[in-house]
This record gives structure tokens, sequence and C-alpha cells, in this order.
């Protein structure tokens, strides 16, 4: 018996390690970004039932592991309030450093508001360059004032 979402992602990553499989593959078996598809196979997202369906086919998921990812799962996936993970703590880092810059900005350039993490789509590819490749990510989120009332 699952009793918890992570076991399902676990289970998820161990079939995608022995079956040598890459997440953009897992993507365009469902239709949907690698990045969308990979956040909910890790637990962040809510697949339908159709897609879920795929993805257990891929993984060789039981129907009650399948059922899970149906299920609207509980957002937030860092297990402490400062990462330890080297490259999930430069993303802490980032915004530590530039996240009164970023909301100063979009303040400046949208009002009073927010950026949508629901209305939101990214991006993550690979840019050449002769010091060494980088990281690519583009973030986009729709703008959400605050009301007035």
């Amino acid at each position: 018996m699952i009793t918890d979402r992570s076991q399902v992602t676990n289970t998820i990553r161990a079939a995608k390690i022995q079956k040598n499989i890459s997440w953009a593959e897992v993507a365009g078996a469902i239709a949907q970004s690698k990045e969308w598809t990979t956040a909910g196979c890790l637990g962040q997202m809510t697949f339908n039932k159709v897609q879920a369906e795929k993805i257990g086919a891929i993984f060789g998921l039981a129907d009650e592991a399948v059922a899970w990812l149906q299920i609207a799962p509980y957002k937030g996936s860092l297990p402490a309030a400062v990462p330890a993970d080297p490259l999930i703590y430069r993303w802490y880092e980032i915004v530590a450093v530039y996240g009164a810059t970023i909301k100063e900005l979009i303040h400046e350039e949208f009002g009073d508001g927010i950026m949508s993490a629901i209305d939101f789509s990214m991006h993550i590819s690979r840019e050449a360059d002769p010091k060494g490749d980088r990281v690519k990510v583009i973030m986009s989120g729709k703008f959400l004032p605050y009301k007035t009332y």
C-alpha cells in the first residue's frame, strides 16, 4: 500500500535510472514540456488520467501509483529552510542576493503584485560558451496585481 506521494516519486526515479529514460522522452510521450513533466514526476504537479496512465506504462507503475499521480500534491519539494544540495542552494543564493532587485524591478514595471507560479512556464537549455557551457533558464509568469477594495 502506498501511503505517501514520495513513494511514487522514488519508484519513478528508480525506474528512470533502470530503463535509462530521459525526462524529455517522458515529456514527449505525454505531449508536455520536459520542465512541467519532470516537476510532475517528482511530485509537484497533477497529471490527468491519460497522462498518468502513459507515465505508469513508461515506468511500470502499479495502478495504485498511477492513481497517486492524479491527486493534487502538497507543493514544495525542499526538505529544509536552507537547501543543502549545491545546485538547489545556488537558486536559493540567487534569490537571497537578487530577490529584492527582482521584486523592485517587477514592481517598477508592473506595479504592486506578484508573478504567478500557477500561470507559469519555464524552459531550461544548454547555451554554448567558449569559457564553458552555460545553463539558460527562462521563466515566464502572469502578473497578478493586488486588488483594491
